[in-house]
């Protein structure tokens, strides 16, 4: 089979690579779609610790099940399913995932929207769920044009918050208001918002953390789950301790610490709100995996508003 591998150089290249066959608690998948996230820069620029350096990338892929190790329901061959993969190797024809991470794919949904929602809708739901963003809260969301961005502006609104999304120009504002953003910010004309809030959903990170904690109100949450600004400075987090006479609290969020179960029931809450038009997948670009080098870019560049696709036929 065809797959896009890490080189030595950090650029990715087409490969021919042995198909994988399923051990007695995987399942094969035919992949149709593979989504491509900044975790997969960082990872085949060697800044990611879970990626080895060798082989595919990519974190996430919808596709048909076509085989089932020896312990899997046999139902699943000829499923369309949405596959985590934690040990990455997405950005191939083929790949083989754990079946407990392994979800079923919406009928009649592209598989380009279907993994557009995937991870990044898993993180921005659980985030949100985890700091119990509410209805009549007020919630801010940096990096709101990107792959989780996108998302948690929604899941946000549909939990009844009104969202202040943070982003790089009015055409992306618009289009974060048509996602049901209450306000936009323009970041390349203002550092930080002129307001408050109950909740910050952070997917930048970079050193303005600390300008952002500064906006929360008393007892107000802030959630990273994302750094594609780099990692903090220390010194960032000192309004913890400045202002914690109104009891700020910091969370930082990865998929890594969710039990399977977990993961599970986030897909099926995503997948209703989708059914009920509340939640839609925003697709940037797709592209062929031949192209992945060209897909990688545009996500380490800033370019992409939602999320950048591979298709591997």
């Amino acid at each position: 089979m065809k797959a896009v591998i890490a080189t030595s150089s950090g650029e990715p290249a087409m490969a021919d690579a042995p198909e994988p066959s399923p051990t007695p608690t995987q399942v094969l998948i035919d992949i149709e779609a593979a989504g491509v996230g900044y975790v997969d820069v960082m990872a085949l620029r060697g800044q990611y610790a879970k990626f080895s350096g060798v082989g595919p990338a990519g974190l996430e892929v919808v596709g048909r099940v076509v085989a089932v190790g020896r312990d899997v329901e046999g139902g699943l061959v000829g499923r369309r399913v949405l596959a985590v993969l934690p040990g990455f190797g997405g950005f191939a024809e083929r790949v083989v995932a754990e079946a407990e991470l392994v979800f079923t794919s919406p009928q009649g949904v592209d598989a380009a929207d279907v993994v557009a929602l995937g991870v990044n809708a898993l993180v921005a739901e659980l985030a949100l769920r985890r700091v119990g963003a509410a209805a009549g809260e007020r919630v801010l969301v940096r990096g709101a044009g990107g792959g989780i961005g996108v998302l948690a502006t929604q899941f946000a609104r549909a939990r009844g918050a009104e969202v202040t999304a943070v982003t790089s120009s009015s055409a992306r504002g618009e289009r974060l208001r048509g996602l049901g953003a209450a306000h936009v910010v323009d970041r390349t004309r203002s550092a930080v918002p002129d307001a408050e809030f109950d909740v910050v959903v952070d997917t930048v990170a970079g050193p303005d953390v600390g300008k952002h904690l500064e906006l929360l109100r008393p007892n107000g949450r802030y959630v990273l789950c994302g750094a594609v600004g780099g990692f903090p400075p220390v010194e960032a987090f000192a309004p913890l301790l400045h202002d914690f006479h109104k009891s700020p609290s910091l969370h930082a969020f990865s998929l890594d610490s969710v039990a399977p179960e977990e993961l599970r029931g986030s897909w099926e809450r995503v997948v209703t709100l989708l059914g009920e038009g509340r939640v839609s997948a925003v697709v940037d670009q797709v592209f062929p995996l031949a192209e992945a080098a060209a897909a990688l870019r545009r996500v380490a560049d800033g370019k992409a508003f939602g999320k950048v696709v591979l298709r591997p036929r």
